[in-house]
């Protein structure tokens, strides 16, 4: 069974989802994504989805307060990613994007040893569903512009000059 929960945060609210073992769903939470997001993840996972909290939602909630307020640069929860090969070979260049840096398309394409994949790239990004925990907001244009991101342009502005803010600070305690 996959839990489905609600998460407030300084840019709104974000839908997650997650089952026993791992997050599968976090994104910014748009008009009639719920009645459009549990027929996807049931067919996808092959199982109910319920309203509710379970352990993972709860540590997910808590390491994205620890990310809002500029003391977490990672993730440790674990996480579900259902995808191609290609898409998830994009997402892993994702998450190998530092903390408080960005890379262009081109760039992911080039890790991908594929430069003429931008468009793909691009692609698999917007099929991204753990916003945040995989980075796709650290994509930018090749002339620095921001372009696409499912939450939104000013979203996006605002998760890159959050990371820049805080990515020279040292983090206090033993949050990894």
């Amino acid at each position: 069974m996959i839990k489905i929960t609600v998460i407030k945060t300084p840019l709104g609210e974000m839908m997650a989802a997650a089952t026993r073992e791992s997050i599968c769903f976090l994104a910014f939470f748009e008009k009639d994504m719920y009645k459009n997001l549990l027929p996807r993840l049931e067919m996808t996972f092959n199982t109910t989805v319920k309203k509710g909290q379970n352990r993972l939602l709860r540590v997910l909630k808590k390491q994205l307060r620890e990310y809002f307020k500029g003391t977490r640069r990672e993730f440790s929860v674990p996480i579900t990613t259902p995808g191609t090969g290609f898409q998830k070979a994009a997402w892993e260049v994702l998450r190998g994007i530092p903390y408080g840096k960005t890379i262009s398309y081109l760039e992911q394409a080039k890790m991908l040893d594929n430069e003429g994949a931008v468009r793909a790239v691009a692609n698999a990004n917007a099929a991204n569903r753990i916003a945040i925990i995989i980075p796709c907001h650290r994509v930018i244009g090749s002339d620095g512009s921001l372009t696409g991101y499912g939450g939104g342009l000013e979203k996006k502005q605002w998760l890159i000059e959050h990371e820049k803010k805080y990515s020279g600070k040292p983090v206090e305690g033993k949050l990894f």
